[in-house]
């Protein structure tokens, strides 16, 4: 409610440029997206929007343009797109059997040629991979030949936490001081 609070006296002189810091911190999920609502009815109204986040899928929804700072420096900026890029095409993820996981690795890096990324816990090997929907064919393949079946594949686009995670080398809620500011300019989307 005070979230909502601030955000409506903020609003009674019709500004031009709005500055929200974490605005959607301690809401729940409805008030969230209430909250973007609210942020995208005032950008298509034509207020200039900078807004702080460390919900990176909200940065992602809602900005334009996206500066990552850490530390207090801005180590990175650009549309959401620009900054997947940075890190690489999609990464292909399969979860397999505890038994099958030391296969399972090695067919995934001999598929991506890189060296795969594990989660043991999760039974889960993770890599990037260039050529899309042909290295989860040839994975697949190669798991039918060695009678591995997968509980669960996938291919995913990197996310904005996968671009944090890249550029800094630690997650945003590792350190209180990191913040992901977005900002939305009125109007363009």
């Amino acid at each position: 409610m005070r979230r909502r609070l601030d955000l409506a006296a903020s609003l009674i002189i019709k500004p031009k440029v709005l500055f929200l810091d974490e605005p959607t911190t301690g809401l729940d999920p409805r008030g969230r997206q209430e909250m973007w609502g609210v942020i995208d009815e005032l950008v298509k109204g034509g207020v200039t929007l900078l807004l702080t986040t460390q919900y990176l899928e909200e940065a992602d929804q809602l900005a334009d343009s996206i500066a990552v700072i850490d530390t207090g420096k801005v180590i990175a900026r650009g549309t959401s797109d620009e900054l997947k890029r940075q890190v690489g095409g999609e990464r292909l993820e399969v979860i397999v059997e505890s038994a099958q996981l030391t296969q399972a690795i090695e067919i995934v890096k001999s598929v991506a040629g890189v060296e795969p990324t594990v989660d043991q816990g999760l039974r889960k090997v993770s890599a990037a991979v260039n050529t899309g929907s042909t290295a989860l064919i040839q994975v697949l393949r190669n798991l039918d030949d060695a009678q591995i079946h997968p509980l669960d594949i996938a291919l995913k686009r990197p996310s904005l936490d996968d671009v944090f995670l890249s550029l800094t080398g630690h997650a945003a809620e590792e350190k209180k001081e990191i913040d992901v500011k977005a900002k939305k300019r009125g109007g363009k989307k």
